[in-house]
């Protein structure tokens, strides 16, 4: 454990148990802002190996390690530094400081969280406010939109507790707080990665099944995408508490524990893509049928509308690097599923709901009621003042409006009946 004691004690974890022991004296516990360095005696040297931070930097053969020397005038400097060391240097290339990459990436996925948190704030909204938008189809909708703006709040909050003051000392940010942030950012996160699988299995379901009870099944989408996350993420705190209490939980140098997050994870991508291939040969089979219209070419079109559509909806997206090891390709990835993955709540919001038929109609139909309702609610003011300032409400006036207009043709009609 990298925590803060006095220069000469120390704390050590066997089986579970915390015990307190002597340091010799010698150099203390040491953050260098890259990496945490444990205490050693006078005349030892401590070598680790390079930070994360530089991977995507190194080639794939080289180990990087840097040293140092604790001396009776305390730590000496690395050596070799971290970018002698942890560079991979190619002839007639420049490589760009690995924090403003970092730096460029946080930026980006910033701006795309950001974005999706107000477009989905925005749909939520409206599927809310509409009560013939509420249905099982945008019931699943609004779960989706909900597991996107809880990820997009927990990176948020998890930004903010880790990297709040750049120089922040990391080898003893241990806090309970600190830990429960990261099992609230890793539930989110598996929530959002179901509620994209149940958006798959619906939809599926939908196009396989003649007789489909949708509210029953309702049911168990919910406890599917809600409740699974919930037992993942609870096991995954046991077992680091108990076998890898180790900092902030930030770090999964367990490959056994972080299984019980990346398993699941996995898995919903796999089987979302599966469903998505058997989507798709569902559509080629209907656009193909004689019952639809339309030549050639626009039955193509409209199979690479919907594979696009769809696209965003399932997540097909994270397979590009799901299967792959992380230490592999790990500057892409982090643009890939960081930057542009940030955008894929804006992207969801805007195709099945700013951009959906039904919310469109919903929408247009309730402005010109309130433009209607507006417009005789300011004539009826002009023509009758003296009910305007009694303090009938438009509505009332509206339905006093309307019987005297119907008084009026009935006696007209009774007027013009003896002369027929």
């Amino acid at each position: 454990h990298c925590l803060h004691w006095p220069q000469n004690l120390c704390l050590s974890k066997v089986h579970g148990i915390h015990h307190l022991c002597v340091v010799p004296p010698g150099c203390p516990w040491l953050w260098d802002n890259l990496t945490c360095w444990q205490p050693a005696r006078v005349g030892e040297v401590v070598v680790v190996s390079c930070p994360e931070l530089f991977i995507q930097f190194m080639s794939e053969e080289d180990d990087g390690k840097v040293s140092r020397n604790c001396t009776e005038d305390g730590w000496s400097e690395t050596f070799p530094h971290y970018v002698d060391a942890c560079m991979f240097d190619e002839p007639n290339t420049t490589h760009e400081h690995p924090d403003m990459y970092y730096v460029s990436v946080k930026a980006l996925y910033t701006v795309g969280y950001s974005t999706s948190l107000v477009s989905l704030c925005t749909a939520m909204v409206i599927l809310c406010r509409f009560r013939k938008l509420h249905c099982t189809r945008n019931f699943i909708h609004m779960n989706l939109f909900v597991s996107f703006i809880l990820r997009a709040i927990s990176v948020f909050i998890k930004d903010g507790v880790l990297y709040a003051e750049e120089d922040s000392n990391h080898c003893f940010l241990h806090t309970v707080e600190c830990k429960v942030v990261m099992v609230f950012f890793h539930y989110c996160v598996l929530s959002n990665y179901f509620w994209l699988f149940i958006e798959g299995l619906y939809l599926f379901t939908l196009l396989v099944e003649t007789f489909f009870p949708e509210r029953r099944y309702f049911y168990w989408y919910t406890i599917i995408g809600w409740g699974t996350p919930t037992i993942c993420v609870v096991i995954w705190a046991v077992l680091r508490l108990h076998f890898d209490d180790i900092g902030c939980w930030d770090m999964n140098d367990n490959a056994g524990i972080w299984w019980v997050i990346k398993g699941p994870v996995l898995a919903s991508i796999m089987i979302n893509f599966v469903l998505f291939i058997g989507i798709i040969i569902i559509l080629v089979q209907k656009l193909q049928s004689p019952d639809i219209g339309g030549n050639e070419s626009s039955i193509y079109l409209r199979l690479a509308r919907s594979t696009l559509l769809l696209i965003p909806l399932f997540g097909i997206h994270y397979t590009v690097f799901a299967f792959s090891p992380e230490d592999v390709s790990k500057r892409e990835r982090l643009v890939f599923e960081l930057g542009l993955g940030s955008f894929q709540g804006f992207v969801v919001a805007v195709l099945y709901c700013f951009l959906n038929g039904e919310v469109q109609s919903e929408i247009k139909r309730k402005w010109r009621s309130w433009t209607v309702n507006r417009y005789f609610a300011v004539d009826l003011k002009h023509r009758h003042p003296s009910l305007a300032s009694s303090g009938v409400n438009g509505g009332t006036q509206l339905s006093i409006l309307s019987k005297s207009s119907s008084q009026i043709r009935m006696s007209s009609l009774q007027a013009e009946s003896p002369a027929t």
